[in-house]
Parts: structure tokens; sequence; C-alpha cells
């Protein structure tokens, strides 16, 4: 078996690597732009904890800055929660009016198309609660959300807002089929808790 030199190998390497298929991928200038940043930073770093008494500094400035961009972290985020003590904003309209979602209801219920029935009546209630100033209607809010918020606004409702809420959910989010009868009930429901608003 002949013998292969460890030159010959490299050679054979390189000439393997050097093919088209292995060339690395061309960077865009924003790659290149962080990679450069990061590269100067990480130099700084070094050279500040290579410096003897100069690391202990180092050490200290990094230690601050860390704890400085822990707080302000932590001061930002706290803003994208609700507060449950703050009061709703009552002065900002609903989305949209009680008064469309329940023609809305009328018109699918008239159809016998139950099911959107029951999502725009129980929608049209929690937009009643929103344009009362007792939920705040948010896009996306979940219907467990509004149920919290009813239930801190209006505990003596919250019961009345629950069922309507399970009712909607079952057929909306359960696909179960919706009747006439469950339409009803979502109506009895919902003039109750509004009667409860006051």
């Amino acid at each position: 078996m002949p013998q292969v030199g460890a030159d010959r190998v490299r050679e054979a390497i390189d000439a393997i690597l050097a093919r088209p298929e292995f060339a690395p991928e061309p960077r865009s200038w924003l790659e290149r732009g962080r990679d450069l940043v990061l590269e100067r930073l990480g130099e700084l770093l070094q050279a500040m904890f290579d410096a003897g008494a100069g690391g202990v500094v180092g050490w200290t400035i990094v230690v601050v800055l860390a704890l400085a961009a822990v707080l302000l972290a932590l001061r930002f985020s706290r803003g994208l929660r609700a507060d449950p003590t703050v009061a709703p904003d009552a002065s900002r309209p609903p989305l949209r009016p009680a008064t469309d979602w329940w023609a809305d209801a009328a018109a699918h219920e008239a159809a016998g198309e139950w099911r959107a029935g029951l999502r725009c009546r129980w929608r049209g209630l929690v937009a009643d609660l929103a344009g009362r100033g007792l939920v705040e209607e948010v896009p996306g809010r979940t219907a467990g959300e509004y149920r919290q918020q009813v239930a801190a606004a209006l505990p003596a409702a919250a019961p009345d807002f629950d069922a309507a809420t399970a009712l909607f959910e079952a057929a909306w989010y359960g696909e179960h089929p919706a009747d006439a009868g469950q339409v009803e009930r979502l109506r009895r429901l919902s003039d109750q808790v509004l009667a409860g608003a006051g």
C-alpha cells in the first residue's frame, strides 16, 4: 500500500475545499458591520481585563452596565402588562359600537346562522360594557381576560357574564352546534349583565 505524505494530503484537502460548493455564502453589509462591532467590543473588553489593576475597573464597568440594562428592561417591560388596579379608559370609544354588533346578530339570527349570531351577540355585550367604561376592549384580548375584568368591575354580574361567555366559547371555539334556544339564553344573560351594570 503506497504511503501518501502529509503535504499531498493537505494539497488534496485544499483543492477540494477550493471548489465552488464549499465557498462561504456572501455576507450582507449588516452582518459584516455587526461582526466588526462585536470584534471591536471584544478587543476593548480584553484590553480592559488584561490591564492588571484596570481589570478590576473593567469588571466594575461591566457589572454596572449589566445592572443598568436589567433595570431598564424591567422598567420598560412593566408597561407592557395591563395593571388590574387601573380602571379602563372610558373616554376611548369602543372599537365597534354594540348596536352594530347587535344588528349583525339580528341579521344572522334571521338567516338561521345561530353560531354567527351567538358571536355577534356576545361581542355586542363586550362592546356595550366597554362603552360604559367597565371593561377595556382590546383587539386580541381573550374571553378569559374579559371575564376577569367583569369580575373586578361587576362582581354581582360575573356569573351571568361567565355563563354568556361559556355559550359563546362552546359555539365559536368549541364548534358546538348552536340553535335559537342558545341565542335566546345569551340574550337573557346579556340583559341581566347590563341591568347589573346600571
